[in-house]
């Protein structure tokens, strides 16, 4: 969650912009206070368990952050925190099955699927390559964002553009690679020797 917040706190104004033609312009300025939160909430209580810090980490996003990503990261994050239950260490595996769940959760919540221009379009290619690897999840999250500029929106905010929202990348997809970048760059920096 550190890296995740350190990785908003870098992008927030290239979100913001992103959001800017097909939103509110605020998804950057949404997240970094959100995802602040999370940080000195972690930092207030520090959890037990990777679940419980991701569902403590889920509660404060629902809490804190306004419009559509609070809920729906809160969601994914509580969710796959759930999943992975009280237990003081996860395997890859179990981590890889938890935010399959989380995924799902956010495209229940959303009423979203892949193509729908929306965080699912990076997070289903990065959660499905997590099987090869970490690094793997990442660059299929940063290019299933990149591949959401030709597509017309059909959920969220930008859906109410209609073909004006062609040309633009997802913002809600841009964070949601940023997300599993910082994942990757975690889980490097564990095996490192």
């Amino acid at each position: 969650m550190n890296a995740v917040t350190a990785s908003v706190e870098r992008e927030a104004d290239r979100l913001t912009e992103l959001d800017s033609p097909i939103g509110d312009a605020d998804h950057g300025s949404n997240l970094l206070r959100g995802f602040l939160a999370v940080r000195a909430a972690l930092e207030a209580q520090p959890p037990s368990s990777p679940g419980a810090v991701l569902q403590l980490a889920g509660r404060t996003l629902i809490g804190v952050v306004g419009g559509a990503s609070g809920p729906l990261y809160g969601t994914l994050l509580r969710r796959t925190g759930k999943e992975l239950g009280d237990a003081a260490e996860v395997s890859d595996e179990e981590l890889r099955k938890a935010l399959y769940a989380g995924v799902g959760a956010v495209a229940q919540l959303g009423g979203a699927a892949p193509g729908d221009k929306t965080m699912l379009d990076a997070l289903v290619p990065g959660v499905g390559a997590l099987s090869t690897s970490y690094r793997a999840a990442a660059v299929a999250a940063e290019s299933g964002a990149l591949a959401t500029v030709p597509l017309q929106a059909r959920k969220g905010r930008a859906s109410y553009l209609g073909e004006r929202s062609i040309g633009h990348q997802d913002p809600g997809a841009t964070s949601a690679a940023l997300l599993l970048a910082a994942l990757a760059d975690t889980a490097e920096a564990v095996d490192a020797p």
